[in-house]
């Protein structure tokens, strides 16, 4: 007799155990969770102008806040020292200074937490045997980029210490925009480690667009994140218009050709409404697609979650900018997009291991 095609309930529950006990996969959702709050706290460093008060780089040393009232007066005459003190906060008292230096502070310590969370695990179960072939190098190209974005976060800041009273837009769009990836490649290891043998094999069925919407969403960020650098969030506080107008009459700065797109306030805010109108729309698309052909219930779930999250981020944004950007709804609104790509990494890796077989007329 042949072997019966199904796995013994004994199988099925050991390979459901070797993916839910995982301590790989467990530690890289901890790390994830730690970049989320990471791209959280930086939202709030930006929104209360916290992230010039710091004006040193000390990767380690830098770890230690001041701890007396003579430290706390010499971190403060550093500040003072720089134009945005100069000309936005002259007057501002000592325990003014506090309250956005701690906030950069936090913001920083959490970012060497990150590095050591994620290193001392990584050499444990390297020397352990726990990862698979390929993984040490691959898990060290992350630690890699983890570093590179704090050497990225000081090209950043070291930008609004001399000429400017805050951060160049560009740079703040590269910071923020590696640090979306670094949580979208986060999530996408996390899923691989949980992956077991007895998943469906990659499949193309709808994959294409699933990626195309992971990109758009990182797209969305870059283009958010110039919105942020400009505080072009501050201006046309109307919607589905643009203070009257359905395309801002100074989109274009003659003086600036095609840096207008990154340089002008209407341009960058403009650019943001029509991408987000954009990705809706591909992932609505999407949706249609994966109901109306594919019976893999995993891809039915993840499109239909990724559509409703990114139609409330979208509610998340117009709120925002009708309100004038408060600081509670600013950070909802960067923790949506944060969340929004983790929900595209997760719809992109279940449609590629959907099942293919189409549903039946």
């Amino acid at each position: 007799m042949a072997a019966p095609p199904f796995k013994t309930v004994s199988a099925q529950h050991a390979s459901l155990k070797r993916r839910v006990v995982d301590p790989v996969a467990i530690w890289l959702w901890f790390v994830a969770a730690l970049v989320f709050a990471m791209i959280v706290v930086g939202g709030a460093t930006r929104l209360t102008d916290s992230g010039l008060s710091i004006t040193e780089w000390k990767p380690i040393l830098g770890a230690i806040p001041p701890l007396s009232n003579a430290d706390w007066l010499v971190a403060f005459e550093k500040y003072k020292a720089i134009p945005e003190y100069r000309l936005v906060n002259q007057g501002m008292a000592l325990s003014d200074f506090k309250t956005i230096f701690w906030w950069e502070w936090s913001h920083r310590f959490l970012g060497r937490f990150i590095g050591l969370a994620f290193a001392l695990p990584l050499i444990f179960f390297w020397l352990t045997k726990r990862l698979r072939p390929g993984q040490p190098l691959l898990f060290m190209g992350v630690l890699g980029l983890g570093a590179l974005q704090g050497a990225i976060g000081w090209y950043m800041v070291s930008s609004g210490l001399a000429e400017r009273i805050d951060v160049s837009q560009y740079r703040l769009a590269l910071h923020l925009t590696v640090a979306f990836a670094i949580l979208a490649i986060l999530v996408w290891l996390a899923l691989e480690q949980r992956t077991s043998d007895d998943n469906a094999p990659p499949t193309l069925a709808h994959s294409r667009l699933a990626a195309g919407i992971v990109g758009l969403t990182l797209l969305q960020v870059l283009l958010g994140a110039f919105v942020a650098g400009l505080k072009a969030g501050l201006v046309y506080n109307t919607w589905p218009d643009m203070n009257g107008q359905a395309i801002p009459s100074d989109y274009w700065m003659a003086d600036r050709g095609l840096l207008s797109l990154f340089e002008s306030h209407a341009a960058v805010q403009f650019n943001h409404r029509i991408g987000a109108y954009l990705l809706v729309g591909v992932v609505l698309v999407q949706l249609w697609q994966v109901m109306r052909t594919n019976r893999d219930s995993r891809a039915v779930l993840s499109i239909k979650v990724l559509a409703g999250m990114v139609l409330a981020q979208m509610a998340i944004g117009i709120a925002t900018l009708l309100a004038h950007v408060p600081l509670h709804l600013g950070l909802l609104h960067q923790a949506g997009g944060a969340l929004v790509l983790a929900t595209a990494v997760w719809h992109l890796h279940t449609t590629l291991r959907a099942d293919p077989t189409p549903v039946q007329a």
